[in-house]
């Protein structure tokens, strides 16, 4: 994604243009979590719609997730491990698995 658009999207969720959810999915795009996951089906790891039913209620989730996303983990989704993703900060990661949460 360029710059000049990636700006823009950063300044139509300051003014509330955008929705939370759009951000969150473009974050996802940012940090490479698309390379993995997708929305609807499983590709190297779970689709999030699946990530989601499995955590539906669960309220410490958050946390859990976001855990996993900066610190890696393996064993809930089959052998493939999810490695570690330095590159996602603490507030990133609660807002991704917030938004993973989310999907239907």
């Amino acid at each position: 994604m360029n710059a000049r658009i990636s700006a823009l999207s950063a300044a139509a969720l300051v003014v509330g243009a955008v929705s939370p959810a759009f951000a969150s999915a473009e974050l996802a795009q940012k940090k490479n979590c698309m390379a993995c996951h997708a929305t609807d089906k499983k590709l190297v790891g779970p689709a999030y719609k699946d990530v989601a039913a499995k955590y539906a209620g669960d309220k410490k989730a958050v946390d859990a997730l976001a855990t996993k996303i900066q610190k890696g983990g393996a064993g809930v989704w089959g052998a493939v491990p999810m490695p570690a993703n330095p590159q996602v900060n603490e507030a990133e990661a609660k807002q991704l698995a917030t938004w993973v949460l989310s999907v239907k």
